[in-house]
């Protein structure tokens, strides 16, 4: 076992989410109805056809292993095209275009990829 403190993970706030969990596990159990829009969690059960095109997704062997690393290149076109329309943005799909996992995987690798060596950062103490 390390005996070692932590301070900088003992002085991080509260997880935010769990925060809003527990609120609502709370409202929940003096019977208050709870309709939850926040952090993808539907308040009713997914549509039939969406269910079907997933089992579907499932069953197909292509799809029992990792895409490619920079996202499928057929999100990434479409992603393009959505920023062109939307915001009148020339985005080149195969150079401009990343799919992350998440906002947070995204945003923990932002400073690498715009920063380079000797670059000086500033960020808030936490």
């Amino acid at each position: 076992m390390i005996d070692r403190e932590f301070h900088s993970i003992r002085r991080l706030p509260p997880y935010v989410f769990a925060e809003v969990n527990a609120m609502k596990a709370q409202a929940r159990a003096r019977g208050a109805d709870i309709i939850d829009f926040g952090m993808g969690n539907p308040d009713s059960a997914t549509p039939r056809h969406i269910v079907d095109k997933l089992v579907e997704a499932v069953q197909n062997p292509r799809t029992h292993r990792y895409s490619n690393s920079r996202g499928i290149p057929g999100l990434r076109k479409a992603l393009a095209g959505y920023y062109a329309r939307r915001f009148g943005v020339d985005l080149d799909p195969d150079g401009e275009v990343v799919v992350t996992i998440g906002s947070k995987e995204g945003l923990a690798n932002l400073a690498q990829a715009i920063s380079s060596p000797g670059d000086i950062i500033l960020a808030p103490n936490p």
